[in-house]
């Protein structure tokens, strides 16, 4: 499944390496801690918990540091990668984190892990290049009365379609080029916000408690934003009513409000069929 003739793709992996570099303690532990408010428990003891596109491993080391016993994979190599190195930096030998190289669009492959009582995909999905496959079977992943936590890029209408050519666009520039479409991407995101912080009297405010958020860093997570690629996108009502469909309960929900970043899902499997 691996088809290197494919449209290209965003190397997030080389991304997640550069934001390894220089991950703290502190960003560990509010990734951790957004898992327990999102999940709304503090242990996953004796919880099998699957991270479908690992990225670099961070929330897979928060799972695992909540006691479950987790199953990362991703598509991109060096994601892999980044998600060895945390586990074996924090759980090296470890026989309870398992790692592979894997496709979310691959039903073959995914068949032979089994269930899970956590299915995780945060803003992968919908990278794949065919989302509601890969929804689908993430489904597939999901024990009874399990747990499908995911996160797809909102649908802004006109406006998704003018970011998925700047995708594009970022991704086929020589790698010399690309700043030209990162630097005024990164205006565009970031600007309206300093200049409100500059005028509330708290300089840069917002960036420096980005780190809340997950953990994860501002300035990486714009790259990942800018150059994600394949871009899909969805309304809430739209993955609502996918997995409504197929017997899910909607436990928790974040939206964009109608902005670019992700709408956030928390899905119980309750067994039941529409």
């Amino acid at each position: 499944m691996f088809d290197k003739n494919s449209d290209k793709r965003f190397e997030f992996g080389k991304n997640w390496q550069q934001f390894l570099n220089n991950l703290t303690n502190e960003q560990i532990n509010e990734a951790e801690k957004s898992l327990q408010d999102w999940l709304g428990t503090n242990t996953l003891e004796g919880k099998k918990f699957l991270d479908i596109g690992s990225g670099s491993g961070l929330f897979s080391l928060a799972a695992r540091n909540m006691g479950a016993n987790v199953f990362s994979f991703d598509y991109d190599e060096n994601s892999v990668n980044c998600t060895r190195y945390l586990k074996n930096m924090f759980y090296k030998n470890d026989e309870n984190w398992q790692i592979e190289r894997g496709d979310a669009l691959d039903y073959d492959y995914l068949s032979g892990l089994g269930k899970f009582d956590v299915v995780y995909s945060w803003g992968v999905l919908h990278h794949t290049g065919n989302m509601y496959q890969a929804l689908n079977n993430a489904n597939n992943m999901v024990d009874e009365n399990g747990i499908l936590f995911i996160s797809i890029y909102n649908d802004q209408g006109q406006a998704s379609k003018i970011w998925k050519k700047i995708k594009k666009t970022y991704n086929d520039c020589p790698k010399a080029l690309r700043g030209f479409v990162l630097y005024p991407c990164f205006l565009r995101l970031w600007g309206p916000t300093t200049i409100k912080d500059l005028l509330k009297g708290k300089p840069f405010n917002t960036w420096k408690n980005y780190i809340k958020q997950r953990g994860m860093s501002p300035k990486y997570d714009v790259i990942d934003w800018v150059g994600g690629y394949p871009f899909e996108v969805a309304k809430p009502e739209d993955i609502f009513d996918f997995f409504h469909n197929k017997g899910y309960l909607l436990e928790k929900l974040y939206t964009a409000g109608g902005g670019h970043g992700c709408n956030q899902y928390v899905f119980k499997k309750a067994g039941f069929i529409v």
